[in-house]
């Protein structure tokens, strides 16, 4: 029978879950991101911090080992809140840089190369590819904020007894809340300027620029109005009031929870809605 003759049918096999599919570009894409050399060198600098935190644990909880050290050397090696924020404002640092080397390459080459169609023609929604693509990033920077922060919680843990424990586990549960809230907006930062930006450079360079130039913009808002309200603008200095509160550590000076957690989840929404425009398997130009 000729080809022509043959009407389209529909497939009727099985298909798999879809963890499956989601989970389909991720693994593929870890592999490439491993094979980068930057991505690589940039994950092993990352983890010299968290290892210096783990060696500043075991002193502080093995003062007795150092002779002639007084009560006030105790005070300022202590396990606190105060530590747990200097630790997450250090790795958010390395997670920034890391979501301008692996981000821009994630959205960027589909766009450039129109073939979302592909991806979208198949059991795939525009939900399903952000989350996929966002899973990559995800799993990506977890492995230098809250995995790190998780281990030297634990160590603290076991090295200081059950009594801190029960009375700290809020360190514990800040960080990863922290963390994670973190890993959503840079991962959005960074999949938005894929999307909005066809050039992988451009994409990277957006990312780091987002961040950096929202700061200085923050504090000349601040300094020319003479105001406190500009720090809104500054995502890095939101998520730091977010992770005081989270961790119960002294709050800065500036607007309330509130109105930074507003400020996040606004720029949240604005992420999302440029993800929404710019992924479109069509695109009509007039």
């Amino acid at each position: 029978m000729a080809v022509y003759k043959r009407g389209y049918q529909r497939y009727q096999g099985p298909l798999t879950g879809r963890f499956a599919r989601l989970m389909a570009m991720p693994r593929f894409a870890w592999e490439r991101l491993l094979q980068q050399r930057l991505v690589v060198i940039m994950l092993c600098l990352s983890m010299l911090w968290p290892l210096l935190c783990m060696g500043f644990v075991y002193l502080a909880n093995h003062l007795d080992l150092i002779p002639g050290m007084g009560g006030g050397l105790e005070k300022m090696v202590s396990i606190n809140a105060k530590f747990f924020v200097v630790f997450m404002n250090i790795q958010a640092i390395f997670t920034v840089i890391l979501a301008a080397m692996a981000g821009p390459g994630l959205i960027a080459p589909d766009l450039a190369n129109n073939a979302l169609p592909l991806y979208f023609s198949r059991p795939m929604t525009r939900v399903d590819y952000v989350l996929a693509r966002m899973m990559v990033l995800a799993g990506l920077l977890s492995m230098v904020t809250w995995a790190p922060g998780v281990v030297l919680f634990t160590m603290q843990s076991s090295m200081a007894g059950w009594g801190w424990f029960t009375g700290n586990w809020r360190l514990g549960a800040g960080l990863v809340a922290g963390f994670l809230l973190w890993i959503l907006v840079v991962s959005l930062v960074a999949m938005a300027s894929s999307a909005y930006v066809k050039w992988r450079i451009i994409a990277g360079a957006l990312v780091l620029g987002f961040f950096f130039i929202l700061a200085g913009v923050a504090e000349m808002v601040n300094a020319v109005f003479r105001v406190d309200w500009g720090s809104l603008l500054n995502p890095s200095r939101s998520m730091y009031h977010i992770w005081c509160r989270l961790l119960g550590a002294e709050l800065p000076e500036g607007p309330g929870t509130w109105e930074y957690a507003s400020a996040i989840a606004a720029l949240v929404v604005l992420l999302l809605v440029v993800l929404e425009r710019k992924l479109r398997p069509v695109e009509v130009i007039k």
